[in-house]
Order: C-alpha cells, then sequence, then structure tokens
C-alpha cells in the first residue's frame, strides 16, 4: 500500500515516521557508508524533515511494516540541491521551479520485501518507489524531478525505464562523485516504467492536489 505523509503529520503516522527514519539509517549510514552527522538513537533526519517535507512510503497491507519511503521537497524552497549539492550542476542552471520538486532519501527494505513480498525483487522494489514518484508527481502538477545521486545509481535509474539527463557531477562529497540528474515524469515514462514493471493499476488513490501543490 502506498501513502502519501505531510505536514501536520497525524499521531496516527508517528509509528510510520519513526520506521523511514530507521530504515534511512540502515540504508544510507549502514549500509551505504555515507557520513551523516545528524543521525542520534538509531533514526536519520536532517532539517528538511522539518520544513513540511512530502514522504511516499509504501508499506505492507498485512503487517503494516514498511517496505520503503522517499522525501520529496519543492525546489523554491530549502532544498539539499541548493544548499549542499550546487557544485554538481552548472551556474547557470535554474532548477527552481513550482513544477520541479526533489527527490531524496529513497530507499527500500529488502529484507523486509524478501520476508512479505517475495515476488518482487529488490530492482523491480526499488523501481515500484520511483513509479510512485511519477504518480505522485503527475497528480499535484510536477513535471520534473531533481535528485543528486552517486555515478552507479544511473543503470539503475535506465534499467528501471526512467529518463534521465545528468547535468553535472562533483567529487568532493565523499567516497563517490555525486552527480546531478534531471527526470522526466510525462505520461510516455510513466508508461514505460509500469510496462517494465507489468503493473497496469495506479500505486495508490492519490490525495487532493491542494494538499501536495506548492
Amino acid at each position: 500500500m502506498f501513502r502519501i505523509l505531510q505536514a501536520p503529520y497525524r499521531p496516527a503516522d508517528a509509528d510510520l515516521l519513526d520506521q523511514m527514519y530507521r530504515l534511512r539509517k540502515r540504508v544510507f549510514i549502514d549500509q551505504l557508508g555515507w557520513s551523516l552527522q545528524h543521525c542520534s538513537a538509531g533514526l536519520e533526519r536532517d532539517r528538511y524533515d522539518g520544513m513540511d517535507a512530502v514522504y511516499i512510503v509504501w508499506t505492507d497491507e498485512r503487517t503494516g511494516t514498511l517496505l520503503g519511503s522517499t522525501r520529496l521537497m519543492p525546489t523554491t524552497g530549502p532544498t539539499l540541491l541548493y544548499d549542499v549539492f550546487s557544485k554538481t550542476f552548472p551556474d547557470a542552471a535554474c532548477l527552481a521551479a513550482p513544477g520541479i520538486w526533489e527527490a531524496t532519501r529513497t530507499c527500500v527494505d529488502c529484507e523486509a520485501i524478501a520476508a512479505l513480498r517475495p515476488d518482487i525483487a529488490a530492482s523491480d522494489a526499488f523501481a515500484t518507489m520511483c513509479l510512485a514518484i511519477i504518480e505522485c508527481g503527475r497528480a499535484h502538477g510536477i513535471h520534473t524531478i531533481v535528485s543528486n545521486y552517486e555515478p552507479h545509481m544511473k543503470r539503475v535509474y535506465r534499467r528501471a525505464g526512467l529518463q534521465l539527463d545528468e547535468i553535472g557531477r562533483s567529487d568532493g562529497y565523499g567516497r563517490l562523485p555525486v552527480c546531478c540528474g534531471i527526470f522526466d515524469i510525462s505520461p510516455p515514462v510513466e508508461a514505460a516504467v509500469r510496462a517494465k514493471l507489468g503493473l497496469p493499476a495506479p500505486l495508490f488513490a492519490p490525495i487532493a492536489p491542494e494538499r501536495v501543490a506548492a
């Protein structure tokens, strides 16, 4: 089951948000070795999580266990893209617009998926999260997603059927270079990802547009 969470969060969302922060810690710090200083009590969260971020969460319908998540932020406000990774794209590039949103911290819990959804391969699980971003974006007036990623992820995105325009990259952030990519989320792209996954039906029923639109 896919859901969209946006502030003000309900008390019932507290456990789900806690699961999301714990998953991010396991994926980005424990598994990928990112040097993130804002981690405590097994939770990975930063100042952008306190800025009315929009989250897409994927849960198992029977147990409520979190299977994956991502964070969306409007580029018209503070973003990691401009505040931290500005060296990854040309100075002349203007990526701040109401229809362009930043996606960060996209991850899936491979162990939970293997245990609860063994019919879904890990690569397809990540592609399914990407499809959820496309659905959410297209339902709420977003036409472009911008994201920073490590070089090997470009192959993962392309295998999922995404249309990616890499506009720059830079060293100096960690062990690997960090790239900046622009993702078109037009109807043809959505159709291509759906075809690769064999998922003709929507992943979730989008909430009212005014809940997500900037």
